[in-house]
């Protein structure tokens, strides 16, 4: 029974996404607020996701309104249409992410920040890339662990990936999210969390054969500035960290 419903869900995102992509791409041509239809698309694909998945979404905590500089623990690709659907931004992602088959375009198009985390010469680049969004009133939503995790732990903040909020005295929010399966099922280490080299596709048809899972996403109450990097990433993991539960 859960081959059938990851391969027909699985089927129904892929017909899901380039409808809403190919929509996305005829009507651009004709708005004149190109941003705004980009938000509205960015929105509904992540609401695709999550009504596909039977993703049920629980915020705690208030979101913050744009423009905004987020930081969230990172543990798969659903953080992606689970924090979008909970804070309306943009997010700064791997650059290996545009080679991903079908999202790669879309998360591409959708206005996303693309870095090459091995090259530090990146992030400058990132960086402005990043304040040009806030100076457009959008938020930007941020994963500075560097890395998706089993959900047991959280990494090390990368403080370079921080350097342009410390050096601009940029207010930082923060959120920790987690995930919850249904009790006798698989664990969300085993089903969402993306950490070992289990292929996209592959692991998009396994999460597609739960019969549903919820996103929690906790926000912290208070924004946090230090012209330190590494104080302000360090503060930032501690925030993190207090509202985090490990998903084991």
């Amino acid at each position: 029974m859960s081959f059938v419903l990851g391969t027909l869900r699985l089927a129904a995102f892929i017909f899901a996404s380039l409808a809403l992509y190919a929509s996305w791409w005829v009507v651009s041509w004709f708005v004149p607020n190109k941003t705004l239809w980009r938000q509205v698309v960015f929105h509904w694909w992540s609401k695709l996701f999550a009504m596909i998945a039977r993703m049920e979404l629980e915020i705690v905590g208030t979101p913050p309104k744009p423009p905004f500089l987020l930081v969230s623990n990172h543990v798969s690709y659903v953080d992606i249409p689970a924090l979008r659907l909970a804070a309306n931004g943009v997010f700064v992602a791997k650059s290996e992410i545009k080679d991903w088959f079908l999202a790669g375009p879309m998360i591409r198009n959708m206005g996303n920040i693309f870095i090459d985390r091995k090259n530090r010469r990146d992030i400058p680049r990132a960086g402005a890339e990043l304040l040009k969004k806030l100076n457009e009133r959008e938020g930007v939503i941020l994963f500075p662990e560097g890395t998706s995790t089993k959900g047991e732990m959280i990494l090390p903040f990368n403080s370079s990936f921080l350097e342009f909020a410390a050096r601009t005295d940029l207010p930082v929010s923060h959120a920790a999210v987690r995930y919850v399966t249904p009790e006798g099922g698989p664990t969300p280490s085993e089903r969402i969390c993306w950490w070992d080299d289990t292929g996209f596709l592959k692991h998009l048809w396994l999460l597609f054969s739960l019969p549903g899972f919820t996103a929690v996403v906790t926000f912290g109450e208070e924004t946090v500035v230090d012209t330190d990097r590494k104080r302000l990433a360090a503060r930032l993991k501690e925030k993190v960290e207090a509202d985090f539960i490990p998903m084991l």
